[in-house]
């Protein structure tokens, strides 16, 4: 195991310094071995890291919407008790009918759970809090581990990519989207912390590569939460490219306020603001996923929806009606404003 010690402001990130646990190479892991892409054919790709906060759920649902506003059939399956990715896309995760729970536990077929959203070709497979119990209802189950592979196998017919949005952790979901996927899209955060839980990451898909899914290769890491006022940013940056060569997507996500706001109105920041730093992040990596799996952009791309005013009904794109007699229910002027009479 590498050597460890604390980063101080104007030290040089190392192989040294940072705990990678030995970093494979590609000829070391089949995981991050190159491989052509198949074209014409719907791959389910997993987001996943089990850091918390490094952009999984920014990066499924925005990747999703960019691409479906290229043209393409797009499907983001949401398997994080948090529901992140359904409220995102404008989903009320509390009033779903059918989620990922019934999908796992075999109680609905896909095509009756899935959602449509107000982009044309995004589709959405919504969780619900329900999801947090399953867990532990399929531990006594047959081949628990596929559940989710044997749900979404037909979904390539219909779909071009089907992104999966796991928790931020290593157990069972965890491992369903692992071994249900084709590929391992690992959003990085340019902090520190980000790289020292990157190897035991690796480790385990590496695991779930052997004893239950063999085609599972890491289709790129991507650098989110990039700060350019700062040289840690730089550092890990350059330390992650060092590491893995040409899996590093050569878009970087920056820290964008945009970012942050675009799931309290029930949308994706595309849409929310088209023009925003976030927004052209994302479109640059939209591209560079369509150039990897050699998609071709569709010229009857619809255009993004309307934005929706105001707050969008706390954060699930409702819009709600001003209440009769507003104006005139609150008085025009102070209390203590009004003449008093004598």
């Amino acid at each position: 195991m590498g050597k460890r010690h604390c980063y101080s402001p104007g030290q040089p990130i190392t192989t040294e310094s940072v705990d990678l646990q030995n970093p494979p190479v590609s000829s070391e892991w089949k995981l991050l071995e190159a491989r052509p892409l198949q074209a014409g054919r719907g791959r389910l790709v997993c987001v996943a890291n089990q850091k918390g906060g490094v952009a999984k759920t920014t990066t499924a649902v925005n990747l999703g919407a960019a691409l479906a506003l290229r043209g393409h059939r797009i499907l983001v399956v949401d398997i994080d008790p948090q529901s992140n990715a359904t409220t995102g896309m404008g989903i009320d995760h509390r009033t779903v009918q059918r989620s990922t729970y019934d999908l796992l536990l075999d109680e609905a077929p896909l095509s009756e759970i899935v959602c449509k959203t107000e982009i044309e070709g995004l589709d959405c497979v919504p969780a619900s809090l329900d999801l947090a119990g399953a867990e532990v209802e399929l531990v006594g189950a047959i081949a628990r581990e596929r559940k989710l592979a044997e749900a979404l196998e037909h979904a390539g017919e219909t779909y071009d990519l089907i992104f999966i949005d796991c928790p931020p952790s290593l157990g069972l979901l965890t491992v369903n989207a692992l071994a249900a996927a084709q590929d391992l899209i690992v959003p990085v955060q340019c902090e520190y912390y980000a790289l020292e839980g990157l190897g035991q990451l690796l480790g385990n898909a590496e695991r779930v590569r052997k004893a239950l899914n063999p085609e599972l290769r890491v289709a790129g890491f991507l650098m989110t939460m990039y700060d350019a006022r700062t040289k840690l940013s730089a550092q890990v940056a350059g330390e992650v490219r060092a590491h893995f060569g040409d899996l590093v997507y050569a878009t970087v996500i920056p820290r964008s306020v945009r970012l942050s706001e675009a799931p309290s109105f029930g949308e994706p920041v595309l849409t929310l603001d088209p023009s925003s730093r976030g927004s052209i992040a994302y479109k640059l990596l939209a591209a560079e996923v369509e150039a990897r799996y050699r998609l071709v952009t569709r010229s009857s791309a619809p255009p993004p929806p309307p934005p929706i005013p105001g707050p969008g009904g706390r954060g699930y794109g409702v819009t709600v009606a001003e209440p009769v007699g507003l104006d005139t229910a609150w008085p025009p002027q102070q209390p203590w404003e009004q003449e008093v009479d004598r």
